[in-house]
Order: C-alpha cells, then sequence, then structure tokens
C-alpha cells in the first residue's frame, strides 16, 4: 500500500513522507465513530501533502491495513510491556505511541530514526509530554547504531521489546541480516519483537517496485535464526481483524499472491 501514495518520489524522498501519510492515515482513523485507537496528534504531524494523496490515492482497504497494523502493534506492546520496560521503536518515524498510549512511569522508549525525522516531531510536539521516560536517537540503521542506544541507558542484560514497524521491506537482504543480527546481540531471554513483513512476490508487484526491496515467505523461519520464536499471521486473520480488513488472504500453502505479515515474536536462546 505504502508504495502507491507517491509513486513519483526518489526513494530517499517516499521513505520519510511515508512517516507522514501513516499519521494522515492515523488521524482519520481517530475521525471515525468506530475507531480502532486514538492518535490525538496525528493530524498535526501528517502535513497537507500526506491529506492530498491519501484522499486522491489510496483506497478504503489501505487505510483499513494502517489501522489493522497500529491496533496490533499497541495491543503488542501493551500487552507484553509489564514484562520488558525498555521499548525500541526502530524507523519510529511519526510514531506516537510514546505520547498517546498508557505506559507506567517506569517505562523507558527509546526511538531511532534520521535526525531531521526526530527533529521534525519533536518540534510538532513540543508542547505535548510524552507518557513515559522518552530517549531519541538519530541513526542511519543502515550503519553502527548499536552504541548510541547504549549510551542513552539501555540495559542488553534485561529483557525488552523491539518494534519494527514499516521498516523491513526498504532494506537489501543483507541489511535486514545485520539488522537482525544487531538485535539479536542487544536482547537477553525473554525479550519480544514485533514487525511486519511482505513476502518475496509483492517486491515485484509493479506499484511497489523500486521501493520494496526485501520479501520473505516465511518470516519465522527468518526470526528463528537469530533465536526467536515467531507467531505469524496475516491481515484479515482471527487477532489481526478487529473487524475492519474484510480484504482475507488465502491461506499460506497457496502460492504466486502478495502477501504482508504480522509478526510477533519471544527471545529463546
Amino acid at each position: 500500500m505504502e508504495q502507491t501514495a507517491q509513486s513519483k518520489k526518489a526513494p530517499e524522498q517516499f521513505v520519510p513522507f511515508t512517516a507522514r501519510l501513516m499519521a494522515a492515515i492515523r488521524a482519520k482513523e481517530t475521525e471515525r465513530a468506530d475507531r480502532l485507537f486514538v492518535d490525538p496528534f496525528a493530524a498535526k504531524l501528517a502535513g497537507e501533502e500526506a491529506f492530498t494523496v491519501l484522499e486522491k490515492q489510496l483506497t478504503p482497504q489501505d487505510l483499513a491495513y494502517v489501522a489493522v497494523r497500529t491496533c496490533f502493534f499497541d495491543d503488542f506492546l501493551l500487552d507484553v510491556c509489564d514484562r520488558a520496560n525498555q521499548i525500541v521503536i526502530l524507523a519510529s518515524g511519526m510514531d506516537t505511541r510514546a505520547y498517546r498510549l498508557p505506559w507506567s512511569s517506569q517505562t523507558k522508549i527509546y526511538e531511532i530514526d534520521r535526525s531531521f525525522v526526530l527533529e521534525t516531531k519533536k518540534s510538532l510536539l513540543k508542547d505535548v509530554a510524552p507518557t513515559c521516560q522518552h530517549y531519541t536517537i538519530g541513526a542511519d540503521l543502515t550503519q553502527p547504531w548499536s552504541h548510541l542506544l547504549l549510551e542513552k541507558g539501555y540495559q542488553p542484560n534485561l529483557p525488552s521489546v523491539w518494534l519494527l514497524e514499516g521498516l523491513l521491506m526498504y532494506l537489501a537482504a543483507s541489511e535486514v541480516d545485520r539488522l537482525l543480527e544487531t538485535i539479536s546481540q542487544l536482547t537477553t531471554n525473554d525479550s519480544y519483537l514485533g514487525l511486519d513483513s511482505i513476502n518475496v512476490k509483492s517486491i515485484e508487484y509493479e506499484p511497489y517496485k523500486g521501493y520494496f526491496r526485501f520479501g520473505c515467505d516465511y518470516p519465522e523461519e527468518l526470526l528463528l535464526k537469530y533465536g526467536w520464536l515467531g507467531k505469524v499471521i496475516q491481515p484479515g486473520d482471527e487477532g489481526a481483524y478487529f473487524g475492519r480488513y474484510t480484504d482475507k488472504l488465502p491461506p499460506r500453502e497457496v502460492t504466486d499472491v502478495e502477501r504482508i505479515f504480522l509478526v510477533k515474536a519471544q527471545k529463546t536462546t
């Protein structure tokens, strides 16, 4: 879905723009009487261009997917945060979970993204206080960054929660492997990981071609290589439906289908 919005943008422009587009979709969801969540900050973060693209180029199913994904990972984070109060959000973009979810005062949220993205969000939300202990880290995730997280007080010997939402598909396969290896080095047993991923066929689907670079047909097998036991479901399946995502995908054994996966995993080794 995120590809169809601005297919003429260069990748270095398009990827940051998707953060604003996702904020616009969250803002539209917040306006609904049957909303799945409330994000009171999303409209301010989106900007006029994102709302224009949303109205002209996105389908109701596009909006439903982002709403379901947001709700899915909101629930995931709130479910595990009492067991691991260090939360790391990679490529956080215009994510507002540090501000809008009911965290304990002991919860520490680390957001990592390009400096200009984080500075833009900080400026727009300068009058809003996070509901947790909040740390931002400007970094390029394709370059070394773990030392920056450690400098902010992250403790790798304690359980943690990691969220990779809307990230892996934009990386090369070697970058995905390096990222998962780094995360595994920074985590202890009983840590948690949430991510979304597309399958290989989706890389070549024409509206997406040129932006999406990584797909994986079996994310649970990929994660197991790095010590994570994953549970994979598709939007529309039980647990990722929320009464909203009606375009149910066929079973995974059916080939030649573009797919997206929602994944929750726990560190076991």
